[in-house]
């Protein structure tokens, strides 16, 4: 935390949690926001040791990605939370959610704390851990999640994987329900997407591959919420694909059931066509759908019945990629594109600026009880500074990441974060980097 006292002038400021839009300052001190507002504008006439001209660009709260998968412990040379780190704070996250898909699973409190004080000592963005909702993430004996959230994890999921049994779900549902447990599921019905790599249609036959239809998602949504009436619990689809998906959940949500979902930007962007010739770096899970899931997923953020947008960032080694497509693994690097993805629904017009960066910051916030995503005096000063309008390609040689599997390899974006903020800290500023570059 930054001990300095930083002036930020001639900002555009969003706070999605107040609903704030207007020109103005802010101004940090000991690593909090201390004051904000249209009075601040220019204020930099104090002798302030440190004045930043923003410029006119967008101030916000640094972003939450509440879906990244690390390969720490256990699989380092995918990636660290280091390293994950320095991917997120070049995309303007100043607060990844880490997946407990690793080895060892994070199953114990103790793996928990391990992963508190490996972020503290190595990460520069904040790091928070879900823990495993079952025993090994084999989906049959439910964890001792009361200790693990003593120990600090947020919420309980599975990560990618699905718990077939559903009594064994029910009994995780409703014992996380006692104590207000957040419960995080993957939605994907694992008999009917076994051996399967792309979704089942006309151009899954096409390419011969072995497909799943997008009703395995569907079905597993539907279950679930059935589950989460039973049990009252807190239930959060950590990501969805397709229409179907989405009103059974818009559905449940009218009836007043605690339930909240994401969708990973790239099912934002891309369609099962992207697949092209064979291109590993489109396998994800869920696959990538038809053009008319995609734009209902587009729909979802607009009307808000998508609650958050996630990168799914999942790093893989070239060799796993580096296979035939229906061998090579799952997976797509995705925490530098989110918010240019995300940015690209305001510039179409499909939704405002200001109501995108809630489904980066405030929103996820909210579900997982995070003192953060607000640009509210006395928060903590995680900022983004975002330049809407600049240009931006997604090349893999520049990527943080210690994995370069992007699927917007070459993809020409519109928007960027310019400078990342944790604790009043500059972790990131492009313009610093560039100039190393050149």
């Amino acid at each position: 935390m930054s001990n300095r006292r930083t002036v930020f002038c001639n900002a555009r400021l969003i706070d999605p949690a107040s609903g704030l839009d207007a020109k103005g300052g802010l101004l940090v001190e000991n690593g909090k926001i201390a004051d904000i507002g249209p009075r601040l504008f220019g204020d930099a006439e104090r002798g302030d040791p440190e004045t930043i001209d923003c410029k006119g660009l967008v101030l916000a709260p640094g972003l939450i990605d509440m879906r990244v998968f690390t390969g720490e412990p256990g699989s380092e040379h995918r990636e660290t939370l280091e390293s994950a780190s320095r991917a997120a704070a070049a995309g303007g996250v100043a607060t990844i959610i880490v997946m407990p898909n690793t080895d060892p699973v994070i199953d114990e409190p103790s793996l928990v704390d391990f992963i508190r004080r490996r972020a503290q000592a190595t990460a520069s963005v904040r790091v928070a851990p879900m823990a495993a909702l079952t025993r090994h993430l084999a989906g049959e004996v439910m964890t001792e999640m009361g200790l693990l959230k003593e120990a600090g994890a947020v919420a309980f999921t599975d990560g990618d994987r699905t718990i077939a049994n559903a009594r064994v779900l029910r009994r995780a549902l409703a014992y996380a329900s006692t104590f207000g447990a957040l419960v995080v599921g993957h939605a994907e019905d694992p008999d009917l997407a076994e051996g399967t790599s792309v979704t089942e249609g006309e151009y899954a036959m096409r390419l011969g591959l072995l497909a799943a239809p997008s009703a395995a998602e569907t079905m597993i949504v539907e279950r679930d919420i059935r589950l989460v009436e039973l049990t009252g619990a807190r239930y959060h689809f950590g990501q969805i694909s397709c229409r179907a998906s989405l009103e059974a959940i818009a559905a449940a949500k009218k009836r007043g059931l605690p339930i909240t979902c994401a969708v990973a930007a790239h099912h934002l962007a891309l369609n099962e066509l992207d697949v092209g010739s064979y291109y590993t770096f489109m396998k994800v899970k869920p696959p990538l759908r038809s053009e008319a899931d995609r734009a209902a997923m587009v729909e979802g953020v607009a009307s808000g019945a998508i609650d958050v947008i996630v990168s799914s960032h999942d790093p893989q080694a070239a060799d796993t990629k580096r296979q035939p497509f229906a061998q090579a693994a799952f997976g797509a690097v995705g925490l530098e594109t989110l918010l240019p993805v995300a940015l690209g629904l305001a510039h179409d017009g499909r939704a405002d600026l200001a109501h995108v960066l809630k489904a980066l910051t405030a929103t996820p916030a909210s579900i997982l009880g995070l003192n953060a995503g607000t640009l509210a005096k006395g928060a903590p000063a995680d900022l983004v500074l975002i330049d809407p309008d600049a240009p931006f390609v997604a090349d893999p040689d520049r990527l943080h990441s210690r994995a370069r599997n992007t699927p917007f390899e070459g993809r020409k974006f519109q928007g960027h974060a310019v400078m990342t903020f944790v604790g009043g800290e500059c972790i990131y500023d492009r313009s610093a980097e560039a100039r190393k570059c050149s």
